[in-house]
């Protein structure tokens, strides 16, 4: 099998020199799974939250219906690259992210959407799985937009796991997971989406 390539031809999961690329930003050194480590570290938080094991939600759509919460209450945690760098963002379920927005922000000038491959070397996760957290449970920045935690009391997420969900307060998130905050969905009314999680 060939190295996973990134777009600039580079091999993600290593240099040149065969050291560590720093594009394959590891989760922490565990044996134990992102889901895992999450329980454990909300846990250790003292936050209370609600797990679910349930059927494969593949879009924000799905994961609503299973769990019995509104599609907005839902965090979406996207893996993207900023220029040369992988981010985090986290939006409301029922909301698309303003790459355009988020490109003045942070004055980069490339954004993307970390493709499936990069997304699986860099995490260990699939598409829908990312759950709206950086470190310790990911090594990557975490950005959420200003209204998550706003219109709903809950925060519902899948937890390294197209199968597993977490629901838990708005405000314990917020705490535990310590986001910056920037305006980063489009603006318009709020719809149902059919499309993916990630």
């Amino acid at each position: 099998m060939a190295p996973l390539k990134d777009e600039t031809d580079g091999d993600l999961l290593h240099s040149p020199d065969g050291r560590r690329s720093p594009y394959c930003q590891q989760p922490m050194d565990s044996d134990l799974s992102v889901h895992d480590r999450l329980v454990l570290y909300l846990k250790a938080a003292g936050v209370s939250f609600r797990q679910l094991h349930h059927e494969p939600t593949p879009t924000s759509a799905d994961a609503a219906r299973v769990r019995g919460e509104p599609i907005g209450s839902g965090a979406k945690a996207l893996l993207l690259k900023t220029d040369d760098r992988y981010q985090l963002f986290v939006l409301p379920g029922d909301r698309r992210l303003d790459s355009a927005s988020v490109k003045k922000q942070l004055g980069v000038g490339r954004l993307r959407f970390a493709s499936r491959e990069e997304l699986f070397a860099l995490t260990g996760l699939v598409s829908g799985a990312v759950p709206p957290f950086g470190q310790p449970i990911l090594p990557y920045e975490l950005t959420a937009d200003v209204t998550i935690g706003q219109l709903h009391p809950t925060v519902a997420f899948n937890a390294g796991s197209l199968t597993d969900s977490i629901i838990m307060s708005a405000a314990d998130w917020d705490r535990v997971a310590k986001p910056a905050r920037l305006p980063i969905i489009e603006q318009g009314p709020r719809t149902p989406l059919a499309s993916s999680i990630e």
